[in-house]
């Protein structure tokens, strides 16, 4: 059998042994070829995205459970998509392949599939811890229009990256050796790599640290930090394999090793985001929603919600309870059924009031009052402009008692 250059010349393939023997002498390591320990590496962690794919695909068919919708599906769908291409460059990239036909082009898979998206995957988290921390922390909406620049702001910048990297010599960066029939990956572009991750993921613990703040039912801190030691302890091990061994590629146990870090690493960071409310919307589904909405409720003693609607779509925010209350300025009537969304929840609907009262999922069963709830959730308000000397609680001597239950501000 031959193999082509990149120029096009037909030569002929390098025998196997010879291949493991001028490796082994040239770089002073233990060579071996790909063969069925690869195999069984590819299709192992092939069966771990699976899995996670599974625990995603559970996640959307149960999106109106509240614990799951509040946790942005669009951005954890975006992130495992990264991680998944990710792990695909990374079987071109890490030698558990023949570097032939299809394989032989290098860049592509180096550079376009494992390092593009190892860099979205970061980017992402970072987009996604940022929206929690501007609704929460700076109580600022995070709207569709929003996201979608976020997002293609981080597509833009990573792109541009890797295009340059492209366009640069490959004896600067990545090239194809078709006599030894491997992809020659230079020290100077795995350092700059690396170090590029380093920063990602440094921005990434700044946002971790600011999220800490965040009240109880949408407070990640504690899986944020579990993230970032996952992370951490991946780059480290990075470091040193891409430092120290740095031909990890043609010994057989550390590419291993290495796809199987990755692998588990950015597998671990989805199913800490999701893992947690779609394992118990399956064993304790009416309980843990329950509890959720109650904690919800319970923020009030620290901080009131205000949903206000616009032009743009509903955005969702967080408003200290210190007089700056969203009522002065809202146009939604609670008392009728419109739905509230987030913005940061893939902007589709969030919460709806009235579901809060009863829910199919449990039962129909009134498990707390209104008055438990933040006052900008509850049920039976209807907030309305007063008009030009129309009475209000206020002026009115007379009040009269409220319509239908409602109390009328």
């Amino acid at each position: 059998m031959a193999v082509f250059d990149q120029s096009g010349f037909r030569q002929p393939r390098i025998d196997a042994d010879t291949r493991v023997s001028v490796l082994s002498s040239a770089y002073g390591i233990k060579a071996a070829n790909p063969d069925s320990g690869d195999t069984i590496t590819i299709a192992i962690c092939g069966g771990v995205y699976g899995l996670t794919a599974i625990m995603v695909v559970y996640a959307w068919c149960n999106y109106n459970y509240r614990p799951i919708k509040a946790k942005g599906l669009s951005w954890v769908t975006c992130i495992y998509l990264s991680a998944l291409l990710w792990y695909i460059g990374n079987i071109g990239a890490n030698g558990h392949m023949w570097v032939t036909g299809a394989w032989t082009h290098c860049k592509v898979w180096i550079i376009w599939l494992r390092v593009l998206f190892c860099y979205v995957f970061a980017s992402l988290n970072i987009v996604r811890f940022y929206s929690l921390d501007r609704v929460f922390n700076q109580k600022k909406p995070f709207t569709r229009c929003g996201s979608l620049i976020a997002g293609v702001i981080v597509i833009i910048i990573n792109v541009v990256y890797c295009l340059v990297n492209q366009l640069v010599s490959d004896k600067l960066t990545v090239a194809y050796v078709p006599s030894l029939e491997l992809c020659d990956v230079t020290q100077g572009f795995r350092i700059a790599a690396l170090a590029t991750q380093w920063i990602l993921w440094a921005g990434c613990g700044v946002l971790i640290y600011r999220l800490r703040n965040i009240q109880s039912s949408f407070n990640e801190f504690r899986e944020s930090v579990a993230i970032f030691v996952v992370i951490i302890a991946l780059l480290t091990e990075s470091t040193v394999t891409y430092i120290h061994y740095q031909y990890y590629t043609l010994e057989k146990n550390r590419r291993i090793q290495k796809t199987i870090m990755d692998t588990i690493a950015s597998n671990i960071i989805i199913w800490l985001i999701i893992g947690y409310p779609v394992f118990m919307s399956i064993f304790r589904r009416h309980e843990f929603e329950r509890k959720w909405i109650e904690r919800l409720a319970n923020d009030n003693n620290k901080t009131a919600y205000d949903f206000t609607s616009n032009q743009q779509g509903t955005t969702y925010a967080k408003m200290n309870d210190n007089g700056d209350s969203g009522f002065n300025h809202s146009n939604l009537n609670f008392g009728e059924n419109n739905a509230v969304n987030s913005d940061y929840a893939d902007n589709t609907e969030f919460v709806d009031p009235g579901s809060l009262r009863t829910d199919s999922t449990l039962r129909g069963q009134d498990i707390y009052g209104d008055a438990n709830l933040p006052l900008s959730l509850r049920s039976n308000l209807q907030i309305r402009r007063p008009t030009l000397n129309s009475p209000t609680m206020f002026n009115n001597p007379n009040p009269g008692h409220p319509q239908y239950g409602r109390a009328v501000l």
